[in-house]
């Protein structure tokens, strides 16, 4: 009432004084003066009726517990699952008060409202399987990622020498305390539970127990590469967040709400891989054309503008606006992830050798070729055809027109500039390096091969140093480019690099050169001369070269459908079988026989691997890795044997897989170098797959491959 009758007098009173005031008019003005003392003078005197009031929120008078089950079954657990627990301690439950006062104010105006939440808190431990466990991964309560930011926990592996959790023993007493070996557990102390309704939430973990025993893959798995390569934020060990909308939104916190998804997967690696001792870190620039006289290496993004933090995207002292955008689908999704970012590639780094794990630092390119482009190909004659295949393979790039088809320029010196062109000329010289960041001084238009290895020299001796740094991988295209009849243009090229190299990293870091499992071992270029060299040798006895590497793709078996073909008549069992396996990798395909045609494959019909009477078969085996590396070798250029033997000096250099592996597909074993991937030119099953996934031949590659090293 007081309010309806103060109003009306206020509009008298301003419409008095006529006029207006910033467009509002007086008689406006007195309307609001009236309500708001109207608004006061009613709040005095309901308040000066009424007493406080007081709201109290539900109070618990006992902790209400999902699952402690007496007798319950300790389950065992192989491999990764996820899996709920039993509650095998438990305090009561911790009681706080939060009282909030509301209404009131100035003049002692105002209805009061008190209120009062009884918060609760809860500590207990669950017990999950029979140890020994690895790791646990995420967790979810209520059948919800549980956000473990604020909460504290930790996890028992359930080994023979676990003692007793020292929050339990303080609340239990050190000689009441099980230590509850041979049992994994997790303990919560203090969890609040106003977010599950005042009990303790359905929790359920991801549990990590592989199988680790010598002879499983798990087991003997020592050392991993890790990828993407790609991914402006990837391998930052922080959270990076991008501002979209007046909001910000996570870029690397997929995984796990509160974790990098670098760090979860280090967890992950090392939970269910033991035996990992080291891993090598894959990062890449992109090429954009095949033609090695004109294709430009760079940092790439995904997007030309980003505002992110607390970091923002710089490769090589290169700007997101002024970096290379990567293509984009018909969808306007781009391709590729953008370069790591270079502090997050130092995090990295450092992340790994914290962790006690050697580090090899592997520089990658990706081919950014989209479809639908007018690029000449190289490989056609004369160059003439327009349009390079879509997002190839790096070992593609090659002088134009290649090897093979008219008008190529190898064995010319003009193949020899195409070579230089696409290295480019970056010295050690032109990097600026300040802390942990590198930035290039040089010509701004130098996009070559040097630069971006250089870069990453720099940036690793930055990040303290690493184990191993490659200086290329798998260019057999390009190192078999030739500007004479023996002379190899891109080997020089390599071994001038890896001098640079060794400047920066010193002599702590193993350097190395990692050969595709085709090009290792020699350029046998079956165009009718009868050449045969061991190109690479020249690399491979540089003194700068710690090893030989070799990207180990070959293939294990030759496996069909039914029981009619050539394996089984053989005898074996199946494709998955170990003795199979291993009688591959020194025999079979690229050892005892080769198939001539495409025809020959689909018939079995093998051609034997022989060498006449120079009785030196093993030159023309990929797989006689051993006879490769303990005997000299002898360049055959038309086909006669040089009396001389190259630098190689026998078994001077160790050999690293620096990859080996097989896709989980149906038959990978057959073609373990292919890969599914829809968008690129590059994109196959292996020989006589049927296309579905297949875990365990991948399972079985590993184990056959690892167990016969």
């Amino acid at each position: 009432m007081a309010t309806l009758v103060l109003g009306v007098a206020g509009a008298a009173i301003g419409g008095s004084i006529g006029g207006a005031i910033l467009g509002v008019s007086a008689a406006t003005i007195g309307g609001f003066i009236g309500s708001t003392v109207g608004s006061v003078v009613d709040s005095w005197i309901v308040s000066s009726l009424a007493p406080t009031q007081r709201i109290e929120g539900a109070r618990l008078d006992t902790l209400r517990i999902t699952s402690a089950t007496e007798g319950a079954v300790i389950p065992r657990l192989y491999g990764r699952m996820r899996m709920g627990g039993n509650i095998i301690w438990a305090t009561d439950f911790r009681e706080e008060t939060k009282t909030t006062t509301q209404g009131g104010g100035k003049g002692g105006g105002g209805g009061k409202i008190k209120t009062t939440e009884y918060l609760y808190y809860a500590s207990f431990a669950v017990a999950l399987c029979e140890g020994e466990i690895t790791g646990i991964g995420r967790i979810w309560a209520d059948g919800k990622p549980m956000d473990l930011s604020g909460v504290t926990w930790r996890w028992y592996p359930g080994d023979e020498a676990q003692g007793p959790d020292p929050f339990i023993a303080a609340k239990m007493g050190a000689a009441n305390t099980p230590a509850y070996r041979v049992t994994a557990y997790v303990v919560f102390e203090d969890l609040p539970l106003f977010s599950y309704g005042n009990r303790l939430p359905q929790l359920s973990f991801e549990v990590f127990r592989p199988l680790a025993d010598p002879d499983t893959a798990e087991g003997l798995v020592k050392a991993v590469t890790m990828i993407p390569a790609s991914g402006e934020f990837t391998y930052a060990t922080q959270a990076i967040r991008k501002s979209a909308g007046g909001a910000t939104q996570a870029e690397n916190l997929n995984a796990l709400p509160d974790e990098a998804d670098m760090v979860v997967a280090l967890d992950r690696l090392q939970a269910m891989a033991p035996a990992v001792e080291s891993v090598s870190l894959v990062v890449a620039w992109f090429g954009d054309d095949l033609r090695a006289g004109s294709c430009k290496v760079r940092p790439g993004v995904e997007v030309s503008a980003k505002s992110t933090t607390p970091a923002s995207w710089s490769v090589n002292g290169v700007s997101r606006a002024n970096a290379f955008l990567v293509s984009r689908d018909d969808q306007d999704r781009p391709v590729y992830g953008g370069t790591p970012s270079d502090f997050a590639v130092v995090q990295a780094i450092q992340e790994m050798k914290a962790r006690g794990l050697r580090v090899t630092f592997y520089p990658f390119i990706l081919m950014d070729v989209p479809p639908g482009n007018t690029l000449p190909n190289p490989y056609s004659d004369n160059a003439a055809e327009t349009g390079q295949p879509a997002f190839p393979w790096r070992g593609r790039i090659t002088c134009s027109p290649a090897a093979g088809f008219a008008g190529t320029v190898d064995k010319t010196a003009t193949a020899a500039s195409q070579v230089a062109a696409l290295f480019g000329t970056a010295m050690p010289a032109n990097f600026s390096v300040s802390g942990q960041s590198v930035s290039w001084t040089g010509a701004p238009g130098d996009w070559g091969l040097r630069r971006m290895v250089l870069h990453y020299a720099h940036l690793c001796a930055a990040a303290g140093g690493v184990d191993a740094f490659l200086i290329g991988t798998e260019m057999p295209g390009l190192t078999t480019i030739r500007s004479g009849t023996s002379i190899y243009p891109a080997v020089q090229a390599y071994r001038e690099l890896l001098a640079d190299v060794r400047s920066i990293l010193g002599s702590g870091t193993r350097i190395g050169y990692a050969a595709d499992w085709s090009e290792y071992f020699g350029h046998q270029p079956g165009d009718g001369s009868g050449d045969v060299f061991f190109h690479l040798d020249p690399l491979w006895a540089d003194p700068e070269i710690d090893f030989v590497g070799i990207d180990n793709y070959m293939p294990l078996s030759d496996w069909r459908d039914g029981f009619e073909h050539a394996d089984t008549a053989e005898g074996w069992p199946a494709i998955y079988d170990r003795a199979y396996l291993q009688g591959n990798i020194a025999g079979g395909e690229g050892y005892d026989w080769f198939y001539a045609s495409a025809a020959d494959r689909t018939a079995q019909v093998r051609t034997p691997i022989t060498d006449g009477a120079a009785a030196k078969p093993w030159v023309f085996r990929y797989k006689d890795l051993r006879a490769w590396w303990s005997n000299p070798h002898y360049d055959r250029p038309g086909g006669m044997e040089s009396g001389t033997p190259t630098a190689w000096a026998p078994q001077s250099k160790p050999i690293w897989f620096t990859e080996l592996g097989c896709p989980a597909i149906d038959r990978g074993t057959n073609q373990p170098n292919v890969f599914f991937d829809p968008k690129s030119s590059e994109s196959f099953t292996p020989h006589f797959s049927r296309g579905w996934r297949d875990d365990a031949i991948q399972r079985a590659y590993l184990e056959a491959t690892y167990l016969w090293w």
